[in-house]
């Protein structure tokens, strides 16, 4: 077994370091000491260049990190992972996501006994998703794609299909559903025409509450406005083909349990991304994602980027106690990439217990927020420079724009430049407390040359492995969600309760809001 980060010699060292100079440290006498620091702290990974030179550490700090990762194992905890060895091991599960963008009929050192077997079965199924969608995009007929789903089955397709958006084919719109909220689904419905709509449930059961009961509405629309070919109008992405059959959906795609919901989007939960940017787009999203893997897998630990950036989370965690971390992206298309990082870090490392079930003695995932910029300049960002708490900032910025206007990506590159460099800075102002920027606050900047298929398939795995090192280093499972069931489970008593108002045996609070709920 493993051993825990502060089960490691090097925990009460680097709580020491911390107390010493940690602590104390001033990124601006940082950078006037060391004037090697931006080269240090910066390095260029598959598709994305990341400055971490303004944040709260310094060499020797990440030094000591990398040790502690050494002494817990980490990289034979990657190695298993990538071997497909079971280690969601409340599940007894594989987590072999990066499985599903491996070239066809590569094989890895440490493979395990099936994976060859695994990978031949994850493009047989990728070859017939990409087939069927490229056999939408060539039907004309069709307008309007409803992806129906929820989770993972929305938050990750969702963000890629925006984020792409320059990519994507003409005469095609896609629309997302996930809400239980019946404004949503009505909302985009008032807009569409049954004979020209191709709707999407995604669920791997097929039994998702959220995402049944907008399905059956959905058929139901279907119906009455006239649609009458199911089969043509509805494919299902899940493995109970028997129960997509029983709503008359014969077209059915479906995934393995060693996917886990949130890291999805590469699998059939890929599909609206498919038929948006097309085999070639999705093939090239595959490859960025594939290649930040095998830097990854093969870097060392002290060049490796995922590395770098998750004992960094670890470090302002469980040292600096800093609780949450806000997401920045200066490109408007990345306008869903905080909400898809809020469900990949805190659904996987949100956790209060280690892999013996036993409550954990440090804090674990912190909370993720934020709004593209420059929107959020205009909103929290007062908070970031002169709020009572320190905010770790991560700015995503895009260098080449995809659109023609003039002057405008410049401006939005020197604002993100301007941010990051004034949350270091800081302004003083002795005759005017007001106006004072106390400075010395931490950010990243992570920087793409384009936003392509390929650079936002590498992006994205670099924040999927960016939490498994975390979550690995707090001895946790970062690939169950138990967390969601008891919810989902109450849900369904008191739903049952709202029609027949009663509360016998329900607390006080959920009584008095069921019978006002009722309007009595």
């Amino acid at each position: 077994m493993s051993l825990r980060c502060d089960q490691t010699p090097q925990w009460p060292a680097l709580q020491a370091l911390f107390q010493a100079q940690g602590r104390a440290l001033d990124l601006r006498q940082a950078f006037a000491e060391d004037g090697e620091r931006f080269a240090h702290f910066s390095q260029s990974a598959p598709e994305v260049f990341a400055d971490l030179s303004k944040n709260l550490w310094d060499r020797p700090t990440e030094a000591l990190l990398l040790a502690m990762a050494e002494a817990c194992g980490l990289a034979a905890q990657r190695d298993a992972m990538f071997a497909g060895q079971p280690i969601n091991h409340t599940e007894g599960r594989a987590v072999l996501h990066t499985l599903l963008r491996r070239p066809e009929g590569l094989a890895l050192p440490g493979d395990g006994p099936d994976i060859a077997q695994k990978l031949a079965e994850v493009h047989g199924t990728q070859g017939a998703m990409l087939q069927y969608a490229e056999q939408v995009r060539g039907d004309a007929a069709i307008t309007d794609v409803v992806n129906i789903g929820i989770g993972g089955s929305d938050l990750g397709p969702h963000m890629a299909v925006l984020a792409l958006d320059a990519f994507r084919a003409a005469g095609k719109r896609l629309h997302f559903v996930s809400n239980v909220d019946g404004h949503e689904l009505h909302g985009v419905l008032q807009g569409l025409k049954a004979e020209s709509t191709l709707f999407l449930i995604a669920s791997k059961t097929f039994t998702t509450a959220e995402t049944m009961a907008n399905a059956r509405s959905a058929l139901a629309w279907f119906g009455a406005e006239g649609g009458s070919d199911v089969a043509r109008h509805f494919a299902a992405l899940t493995t109970n083909v028997e129960a997509a059959g029983a709503l008359g959906i014969t077209t059915t795609f479906g995934f393995w349990d060693w996917v886990g919901g949130r890291y999805s989007l590469w699998s059939a939960i890929g599909l609206p991304i498919a038929i948006a940017i097309g085999t070639a787009g999705f093939r090239e999203l595959l490859a960025g994602a594939h290649a930040m893997d095998e830097h990854f897998r093969t870097a060392p630990l002290a060049a490796n980027l995922p590395v770098r950036l998750g004992l960094l989370d670890l470090w302002y965690r469980n040292f600096h106690g800093f609780t949450s971390r806000c997401i920045a992206p200066y490109h408007a298309a990345l306008g869903r990439l905080p909400a898809y990082l809020q469900q990949l870090e805190m659904e996987s490392n949100g956790k209060r217990v280690g892999a013996d079930g036993q409550e954990l003695p440090y804090a674990t995932s912190p909370v993720l927020w934020g709004e593209p910029g420059t929107n959020g300049q205009h909103a929290f960002f007062q908070m970031l420079h002169q709020g009572t708490d320190v905010l770790p900032l991560e700015i995503v910025a895009v260098r080449q724009a995809a659109h023609p206007l003039p002057g405008h990506q410049d401006k939005l590159l020197a604002n993100a430049l301007a941010q990051a460099q004034a949350l270091m800075v800081g302004k003083a102002s002795p005759e005017d407390g007001h106006r004072h920027f106390p400075g010395n606050r931490p950010s990243t900047f992570l920087l793409l040359e384009s936003l392509t298929p390929a650079s936002l398939g590498a992006l994205i795995a670099l924040q999927e492995h960016r939490v498994f090192v975390s979550g690995s280093l707090w001895g946790i499972n970062s690939f169950d969600q138990w967390g969601v069931e008891l919810g989902k489970v109450l849900a369904r008593d008191l739903e049952s309760r709202l029609a027949s108002g009663d509360a016998a045996g329900l607390d006080g609070s959920t009584a008095g809001l069921l019978a006002r709920l009722r309007g009595g």
